[in-house]
């Protein structure tokens, strides 16, 4: 959405497809309409693996370019990236691009999905002009898995709009109030899907081993997900429910935010989590898990502590250390702050400018030495 909005309007006219299933974030479907990009929503293009949705979802893809003549495909996330990409190349669209934001297949995979990912990865990498990561780490993971060679990666962080994080339109003492915290509290945070991926058990086992040794501590959930039955149970096992403030999916992040002292990831894998920049906008210490790209974000002991995956206790004392120590957190907030635009949103979008006219380039000279 962001790409569609902040590329020159004078050089782009872009068009957005999607299928009807919201993410992390939420529906973005009334932003993407009120921000003024022609939207197609196709109703097969789902998540999950269906060999018959899947089919009808490609057949809509490729006659919409091809009748589109589109001179650039873009693809993000790794269904819609396949289908999209083998759309694009049977229609003959002259450069194809995709998006890794962290790659589909991980070692928390049944050994035969995960080598299937890879074989669909290598064989449309073979019809891919460029693979966009957003993180260098999942250019060594790809090299690893042998997808594509070294030349056909480029590094483009992932843009976050920084202004309304770094001025949110609710200041700290209201927001709190909102959500029936004292103004005093120390608050640990999170903003999350609430999926294996994500691990919020192991936030919630981390924050109730904080809450056991800070008893005003609170702890505040934003987002949804399956797990969510799952954690409050673990909630309600401790008896922390006046503690803990699950908000479901929210658009105020920026204003949650402020209500945080130290923002927490737990995840067990990672593209470049969007949400880490966000709250590095906010000026909030984090502490995350030491996984592709969290480690882009947040440098050890700069801007916040890096604790192993899977591993509550750590997590904990991490959390631990940075409410008992509001100086050093404040500080590492303040530094977080100071390096985030490497993640702004317009950095992003002048970056994917800038490919896009290298590939036409590349294709119109390609293109003239085979007519010469």
């Amino acid at each position: 959405m962001l790409i569609a909005d902040k590329l020159e309007k004078d050089r782009y006219q872009v068009e957005v497809i999607c299928g009807p299933q919201t993410g992390p974030e939420g529906s973005l479907i009334e932003e993407i309409r009120r921000r003024g990009i022609p939207l197609t929503i196709l109703p097969d293009l789902l998540r999950e693996i269906d060999l018959v949705k899947d089919g009808r979802a490609f057949w809509k893809l490729y006659k919409i370019m091809k009748t589109g003549a589109f001179d650039i495909i873009h693809t993000n996330s790794s269904k819609a990236g396949i289908l999209g990409r083998w759309a694009a190349w049977l229609a003959k669209v002259p450069v194809i691009i995709h998006t890794v934001h962290g790659w589909g297949h991980h070692e928390h995979q049944r050994a035969i999905v995960r080598r299937l990912f890879i074989w669909l990865e290598k064989i449309s990498a073979a019809v891919t002009d460029k693979l966009v990561v957003v993180s260098p780490h999942n250019i060594e993971k790809g090299l690893a898995d042998r997808i594509a060679s070294r030349e056909k990666y480029i590094t483009i962080r992932s843009g976050i709009e920084l202004d309304e994080f770094m001025h949110p339109s609710m200041e700290r003492p209201a927001m709190r109030a909102r959500l029936g915290i004292s103004p005093d509290a120390p608050v640990v945070g999170t903003v999350t899907r609430l999926s294996p991926q994500k691990a919020p058990a192991d936030f919630v086992a981390a924050a109730i081993a904080v809450a056991a040794a800070i008893p005003s501590a609170h702890f505040v959930i934003v987002g949804d997900g399956p797990l969510r039955g799952q954690l409050e149970a673990m909630i309600a096992q401790a008896g922390l429910q006046h503690r803990f403030h699950l908000t479901g999916l929210r658009r105020d992040v920026p204003e949650l935010l402020t209500a945080f002292d130290v923002f927490v990831l737990s995840s067990l894998w990672e593209g470049l989590p969007r949400v880490l920049p966000q709250a590095m906008a906010a000026g909030l210490p984090i502490v995350a898990t030491a996984v592709d790209g969290n480690v882009e974000a947040v440098n050890d002991g700069d801007n916040g502590l890096l604790v192993p995956p899977g591993d509550s206790e750590r997590l904990s004392q991490a959390i631990r250390a940075l409410l008992s120590d509001q100086q050093t957190a404040a500080e590492m907030g303040e530094r977080g702050r100071r390096r985030v635009n490497e993640f702004s949103a317009q950095k992003m979008a002048e970056d994917i400018g800038r490919l896009y006219q290298n590939l036409l380039h590349d294709k119109a000279f390609s293109e003239s030495l085979t007519h010469a």
